[in-house]
């Protein structure tokens, strides 16, 4: 008889508990914005689609995803990181057009390119022609690489920026350095706290 006494109330405690946790479920705007409202909490606007938008924007128009999050000092740098690498690859397909060019003249049996020179030895000799287009080929598809990794690092880079602008940073939560000084025995101690204010 006492076990089943103990049982029920432990059943209605339970329910109590239960019933004591209950928040009010969150409310979510007509326009993708979810709003999250709870007792003693402060809402805050959460836009889901930002970090898709700011990388849409990115691909249209590289530094476009950064003003689009407010990171205008980021653009200057993703367009000369790209003007950089567009530059590269010009510089070297010309130069290798220009070899190519001169090549060819030697294979058609002329002697009037631009590194053959004045005399009857050639400054630059066959074998250098063919070596100077392997090495300026392979620069300039290395440059259209590299400047297509830096289009995706832009891309990447304003979808996670506008991640980390939703991300919550209040003073509630907080993690700081400490020192201890405990006086029984005059030791110190040092620490980190994370600290939640509720």
């Amino acid at each position: 008889m006492i076990n089943k006494q103990w049982l029920v109330i432990f059943f209605c405690a339970c329910s109590w508990i239960n019933f004591a946790q209950e928040l009010e479920a969150p409310q979510i705007d007509e326009d993708s914005q979810s709003v999250l409202e709870f007792e003693g909490v402060t809402p805050t606007v959460i836009d889901a689609l930002a970090p898709s938008r700011a990388a849409f924007y990115s691909a249209i128009l590289p530094g476009l995803g950064q003003a689009y999050n407010k990171k205008y000092w980021k653009i200057p740098i993703v367009l000369g990181a790209l003007g950089t690498g567009i530059y590269f690859y010009n510089s070297n397909n010309k130069l290798y057009k220009r070899y190519r060019s001169a090549y060819k003249r030697r294979l058609a049996g002329f002697s009037d390119d631009e590194f053959f020179g004045t005399t009857e030895v050639p400054i630059v000799s066959d074998e250098g022609l063919i070596r100077a287009q392997q090495s300026l080929r392979r620069n300039s598809e290395l440059s259209i690489l590299i400047t297509i990794g830096l289009y995706a690092l832009n891309i990447i880079d304003a979808n996670v920026d506008a991640h980390l602008l939703q991300w919550n940073v209040d003073k509630n939560l907080a993690i700081r350095p400490h020192y201890d000084f405990e006086s029984p025995d005059t030791s110190s101690q040092m620490g980190l706290t994370l600290n939640f204010n509720f």
